[in-house]
């Protein structure tokens, strides 16, 4: 069982909510129902009582919270007495990731390798999510935050970090997109917001494709952030992942459509060439991002 599972534990516990606990680990609710599957199977007892609401330790689930409190505060403490002194690694590197990543994942990261790391010059570009990819593999970004491709390329290593499911949504007032107006709207005929291009894009294809049906594309965007917005205005239904969403200032005025089948979510992660992940400056924000 991994530290991380400790802390999404007791994560829920603080919470006795797996939607809210959810959102405070940056995953969806299905990724932290099943680690709390897969902790409950090692530990070979019910820990948790999904049946009501706020959810209710049981007595196994209890001694198991106090177990997780007192093993986080070992690990704490002797992480602490072994990296008491500040790295003299000293250097520049760069970093590219999407808006929304930098607003949800970058704060923690970047304050802990501060704190590690003070003399490290680290540069922070933001762009379309669709370029993080071949940001890193052009060298023009040395790591970048980006969602895991269907086909990773060659030569690049991918380290998950978090999970977002990919969602349709539509304008809170439905009046503005008629054609969903119906128990089983003709997809065919509903206007679109979509990427331009990258993985969402390339699932909302196989989606429609799957269904033998060809979308109706009203506009093409570049970034997840300017879909919710179009969203938002009217213009269509829109598919973006869920962090994007939630940290959307226009969330409110849009709606999460249920959808079959769902998308597959995303895996948000770091990602370099593998031939540099020796490098120091390389490992160094590796190794800070992989161990949050």
């Amino acid at each position: 069982m991994e530290y991380r599972d400790l802390q999404a534990f007791l994560t829920l516990c603080s919470t006795l909510h797996l939607g809210r606990a959810a959102e405070q680990l940056h995953m969806s609710p299905s990724t932290l129902s099943r680690r709390l599957a897969r902790m409950e199977e090692e530990a070979g007892t019910v820990l948790v009582n999904r049946d009501s609401t706020p959810l209710v330790l049981t007595s196994a689930g209890e001694r198991f919270r106090r177990h997780a409190e007192q093993t986080l505060v070992s690990w704490d403490t002797f992480r602490n007495e072994v990296n008491t002194r500040v790295s003299d690694l000293h250097g520049s590197l760069s970093l590219y990731c999407s808006v929304t990543a930098s607003i949800s994942i970058l704060p923690d990261l970047l304050t802990r390798f501060r704190e590690r790391y003070p003399l490290v010059d680290l540069r922070i570009q933001t762009g379309d999510a669709a370029e993080s990819i071949p940001k890193v593999l052009s060298a023009d970004a040395d790591i970048v935050v980006a969602a895991r491709p269907e086909q990773l390329e060659a030569g690049l290593t991918f380290r998950a970090l978090t999970s977002s499911p990919l969602l349709f949504i539509a304008p809170r007032n439905m009046a503005s997109v008629p054609q969903l107006d119906r128990v089983n709207p003709d997809w065919s005929r509903v206007p679109m917001v979509l990427s331009a291009s990258g993985l969402a894009r390339l699932r909302v294809n196989q989606w429609f494709s799957a269904k033998g049906l060809i979308p109706h594309i009203d506009a093409e965007v570049a970034g997840n952030e300017a879909i919710v917005s179009m969203v938002a205005l009217g213009v269509g239904v829109g598919v973006v992942p869920e962090l994007v969403l939630r940290n959307s200032p226009v969330s409110g005025r849009v709606r999460v459509l249920s959808v079959q089948p769902e998308l597959e979510p995303f895996l948000i992660g770091v990602c370099a060439q593998s031939s540099r992940l020796e490098e120091p400056l390389i490992q160094a924000l590796w190794k800070t991002a992989i161990a949050g």
